[in-house]
């Protein structure tokens, strides 16, 4: 996993409450247990007037011109703004695969459905939850300004808007440290190498005879 580096983001505003994971990435496209290719099927029955099956070529398909990610000014962007319990629903974890592979790093709203939360730091997604007043002031500032960025610092845990405005957010210590420093579930386990060794040298000698 990368790790989580400060950076500078174009933002998207995705205006709908409850989106479930069905909407994110449909049952259709969850055959494949790899973390790439996902991104091109995202909020697929929104971004495309067609109905989308696995191997279809997208080029050829016809996009939605109402989607807010058709839509020029909002191509590249990094960060999405939702609406509250974002990624309810199914607990697949192809929904933040998807939002991570078509290039989002953060997704901010005023709340996320628990599992989707929890897989999204699994994979170096960061979600953040933001007050919903400042919520609705991000959504107009967005709307209303051509190439609209934000900067997040997870470091210092801030937001900080084109007018130098700042917004703070918190994760837990913990996600912040394994998100900073690049560290999935195999990168932790790794790091403990050395104690794992000694509790099996010792789980021999204390019991060798599970081991005959």
């Amino acid at each position: 996993m990368e790790t989580f580096q400060a950076f500078e983001g174009l933002v998207a505003p995705l205006d709908r409450a409850n989106v479930d994971t069905d909407a994110i990435i449909p049952k259709q496209f969850l055959k494949s247990i790899k973390r790439s290719g996902f991104g091109q099927y995202l909020f697929d029955e929104w971004r495309y007037l067609d109905h989308g099956e696995p191997g279809m070529d997208v080029t050829r398909r016809q996009l939605n011109p109402g989607f807010v990610l058709n839509q020029p000014r909002y191509q590249s962007a990094q960060i999405l703004l939702a609406r509250s319990n974002f990624g309810c629903g199914s607990s697949r974890e192809h929904a933040p695969w998807a939002l991570q592979d078509y290039g989002f790093k953060v997704i901010i709203a005023p709340s996320f459905a628990d599992i989707f939360f929890n897989n999204c730091f699994k994979i170096g997604l960061l979600p953040i939850i933001l007050d919903r007043l400042i919520m609705d002031q991000l959504f107009r500032e967005v709307i209303e300004t051509m190439g609209y960025t934000l900067k997040v610092d997870l470091q210092t845990q801030l937001l900080i808007t084109p007018d130098g405005e700042q917004f703070t957010f918190n994760v837990d210590a913990f996600r912040r440290h394994c998100l900073l420093n690049g560290l999935d579930e195999i990168g932790l386990t790794l790091q403990q190498t050395d104690k794992i060794k000694q509790f099996e040298q010792r789980h021999r000698e204390e019991q060798p005879w599970l081991f005959t």
